[in-house]
C-alpha cells in the first residue's frame, strides 16, 4: 500500500509539472494579445455567454439615423444623391444633437454643387465623417507603441473622404476587428497611420466636449471610463438583435416628422437598406447592420459599458488556467469523491465564467480550458494504468496469500494488513478431522505415496470448507482444523458447520473407498466462544483459534473412536439449529466426560 501511495504520489506531481508547463505554453500569446488556434474556441463560447446573458437595454443617449429602404426609395437612388444627405445633415442639425456621425467613405467627388452644399451642411453642424484604415495582407501584422500604449495595429494606408469634406469636418477611422468567423470583437481606437482616432472616439469627444484622457487600459472622457483591451481596443459588448439601439428612418427626418427627439443625442448615420452590404453577423443577428456595430462601440464610450477586458484580467486568466489544473490533478488523486469535486469545481467555474461575462467581466474560457484538458487526460489515463497495475498486483499477492491461508482470510489480509494484529474473542464453530490409522499405513507405502495421499486428502477438505464459507486454519498430517466465523462471526456458522461436516464424512468416505483405504474416519464439532488471533514470531505468523471450545472440539476425535462412529456433534453446536434435522442420523443425546475437562459435554453421534 505504501509504494501505491508513492507511485500515486509521484503520478500527481509529475502531471502538476506537466500542467504548469503546458498552461506557460498557453499563456504566453494570451499576456501578448497575440493570435492563437484559442481564439477560434474562445469566439463561440464568448457567443454562448452573450446568450446566455441575453439582450440588454441600450443607451438613449445614441440614436442611428437609419438609410433604410424607405429612405432609398423617397430619394429613387442608391448611394442618397449628396444634396439629399446635405438636407438630412440639415435636418439633424436643427434637432440639436450633440454631434452627428456620417458612416459613409466620401471618395470620390460628386457635382461641385452638391459637394459644396454637403460640405457646408457639415460644416455647420459638430459632425464626424468616414475614414478607413488598410492593412497589409501578406506577412505577419505589424504591431507598434505610442504613449500609455503596446501592441497598436500599424496601418497600411488611410483611405479618406475628398478634400472637399475632410476639410468641412472630423474624421473618424471605421474599422472593425472581427474574429474568425467574421463577428465583429472590438473596436481599435488607435491606429497607427499619423495617429488618427476611431470614428467612435471621435465623434465622442466632440460631441461632449469633454477631455480626453488616455491610460494603459482606460481612456476617459470626462468623468466616463471605459476599460479597453491590449492595443487601445475597445471590447464589444453586444446589446441584442438589430433595432436594440433606438433607430429611426432618414426618411422621416427628411419628411419633418421627427420632432424633437434628437435633441442632445449622438446621432450616427448609415445604411440599413437591404443588399447594402454592410453587414455583419453578431450572436444575437446574423446581419447586423455595420452602422450598429459602431453605434454599438459609440454607446460604451457614453456609457462606460464596454467588455471588460484588460492586462489584469488577461492576468488573472493566466493565474486560473495554472492553479485550476493543479486542483484538478490533486483533486483527482484523492478518491472518487475527490472525482466529484472536481466535476463540481470545474462546472462552478464555468459558471461563475458566465455571470462574470454577463456583468462585463471577459473572463477566458477557452484558455482554462485547453489548460486543463491534456494535463488531466494524461494523468487520468496515466491513473487508470497504474490502477491496473496495482490490480495485477494485489491480484499476485492475493494469490501468494491464497498459498497460505483460506480465500476469506486472505481478502482481509489483503485489503487490512492489520487484521488480527490484536487478539479477539468471539463465537465460532470448529471442526476437527482426522483419519485413523494412517500413521501405519504411511509406513507401508512410503513417503512419495503418502505425500500424494494426503495432498488428495487436504484438497477434498479444502474444497468442502470453501463451499459452506469455513477456513482451514491448519492442516495437520492426516487431520485438519476447520473455523466457521472467519473473519467475521455470523448467524449461521453452526449450521454451516454442520452441513460441513456430513459433506466431510461423505466426501472422504468416497474417496477412502475409491482408493481402497480401509483405515478409519473421525470428525468432531463443537461451537462455543474462542479467541482468534495470530500466533508466531514476527515474520512467521499464522492466523487460528484457541480456547476451550478448540480444545473440546479436538477431544471429540477421541469420543469418536471410542464410540466407533465417524462424526461427533456437540449439542452446543446443534442448539438454534432448525428443528428438522430428520434426514440426519443423529444419535441420542449423551452426558460424556471429556479428558483434561471437569464438565462434562452433551453430545450426539451420527452412526
Amino acid at each position: 500500500m505504501r509504494d501505491a501511495s508513492r507511485a500515486r504520489a509521484i503520478l500527481s506531481l509529475a502531471g502538476i509539472i506537466l500542467s504548469l508547463a503546458w498552461s506557460s505554453v498557453l499563456a504566453l500569446p494570451h499576456l501578448s494579445g497575440g493570435a492563437s488556434a484559442l481564439d477560434r474556441i474562445e469566439a463561440p463560447l464568448a457567443d454562448l455567454r452573450f446568450l446566455l446573458a441575453g439582450p440588454r437595454k441600450a443607451p438613449e443617449d445614441v440614436v442611428i439615423v437609419a438609410i433604410d429602404d424607405a429612405t432609398v426609395a423617397g430619394a429613387g437612388t442608391y448611394p442618397l444623391p449628396r444634396h439629399i444627405l446635405a438636407k438630412l445633415i440639415r435636418k439633424l442639425s436643427a434637432a440639436q444633437p450633440r454631434a452627428i456621425a456620417i458612416d459613409i467613405l466620401f471618395l470620390d467627388p460628386g457635382e461641385p454643387e452638391a459637394d459644396r452644399e454637403l460640405a457646408e451642411a457639415l460644416a455647420s453642424s459638430p459632425s464626424v465623417i468616414a475614414v478607413a484604415a488598410t492593412f497589409a495582407r501578406a506577412g505577419p501584422e505589424q504591431r507598434a507603441s505610442s504613449g500609455p500604449f503596446a501592441d497598436l495595429p500599424v496601418a497600411d494606408r488611410l483611405t479618406r473622404p475628398i478634400a472637399t469634406f475632410s476639410d468641412a469636418t472630423g474624421l473618424g477611422l471605421v474599422n472593425v476587428a472581427t474574429d474568425h468567423g467574421g463577428t465583429p470583437r472590438h473596436l481599435p481606437l488607435v491606429t497607427v497611420a499619423d495617429g488618427n482616432l476611431h470614428f467612435a472616439l471621435s465623434l465622442v469627444a466632440t460631441g461632449f466636449g469633454r477631455e480626453l484622457a488616455w491610460e494603459r487600459d482606460t481612456v476617459r472622457i470626462g468623468q466616463v471610463a471605459t476599460s479597453l483591451d491590449l492595443g487601445a481596443s475597445l471590447a464589444l459588448r453586444f446589446y441584442g438583435p438589430q433595432g436594440s439601439i433606438h433607430t429611426v428612418s432618414g426618411d422621416a427626418i427628411l419628411n419633418g416628422t421627427l420632432g424633437d427627439r434628437l435633441k442632445d443625442r449622438i446621432v450616427v448615420v448609415g445604411a440599413t437598406a437591404f443588399g447594402n452590404g454592410d453587414t455583419l453577423p453578431t450572436p444575437f443577428d446574423p446581419l447586423l447592420p455595420g452602422v450598429e456595430v459602431l453605434a454599438t462601440g459609440i454607446a460604451h464610450l457614453v456609457r462606460g459599458d464596454a467588455l471588460t477586458r484588460s492586462t489584469t484580467i488577461r492576468r488573472i486568466d493566466v493565474a486560473v488556467a495554472m492553479v485550476l489544473p493543479v486542483l484538478m490533478i490533486l483533486l483527482l488523486s484523492i478518491n472518487r469523491i475527490g472525482l466529484v469535486i472536481a466535476g463540481l469545481l470545474l462546472t462552478g467555474a464555468a459558471c461563475l465564467n458566465a455571470v462574470l461575462f454577463a456583468h462585463g467581466l471577459w473572463f477566458a474560457l477557452a484558455l482554462p480550458l485547453a489548460a486543463i484538458v491534456p494535463p488531466i487526460a494524461l494523468t487520468f489515463s496515466s491513473r487508470i494504468w497504474l490502477e491496473r497495475a496495482l490490480g495485477r498486483q494485489f491480484e499476485r499477492d492475493r494469490n501468494a496469500l491464497l498459498r497460505f491461508h483460506p480465500p476469506l482470510i486472505a481478502d482481509r489480509l489483503a485489503h487490512d494488513t492489520n487484521y488480527l494484529a490484536t487478539p479477539q474473542e468471539q463465537r465460532a464453530a470448529v471442526i476437527f478431522v482426522d483419519l485413523s490409522g494412517f500413521t501405519g499405513l504411511s509406513e507401508q507405502l512410503g513417503p512419495s505415496r503418502t505425500q500424494g495421499l494426503l495432498k488428495e486428502m487436504h484438497a477434498r477438505v479444502e474444497a468442502v470448507a470453501g463451499a459452506h464459507d469455513g477456513s482451514v486454519t491448519s492442516f495437520m498430517g492426516d487431520g485438519a482444523m476447520i473455523l466457521f466465523g472467519l473473519p467475521d462471526p455470523r448467524p449461521d456458522d453452526g449450521y454451516r458447520a454442520l452441513q460441513a461436516a456430513l459433506a466431510l464424512a461423505g466426501a472422504l468416505e468416497t474417496w477412502l473407498d475409491s482408493q481402497g483405504l480401509t483405515i478409519g474416519l473421525r470428525i468432531g464439532a463443537h461451537a462455543g466462544p474462542v479467541v482468534v488471533s495470530r500466533l508466531g514470531g514476527a515474520h512467521n505468523q499464522q492466523i487460528t483459534a484457541t480456547g476451550d471450545t478448540v480444545n473440546v472440539a479436538s477431544r471429540l476425535l477421541e469420543v469418536a473412536k471410542a464410540e466407533g462412529v465417524r462424526v461427533v456433534l456437540s449439542a452446543d453446536l446443534l442448539s438454534g439449529l432448525p428443528d428438522s434435522l430428520d434426514d440426519i442420523r443423529l444419535g441420542p443425546v449423551t452426558r460424556i466426560g471429556i479428558r483434561g475437562r471437569e464438565q462434562g459435554l452433551d453430545i450426539r453421534c451420527i452412526r
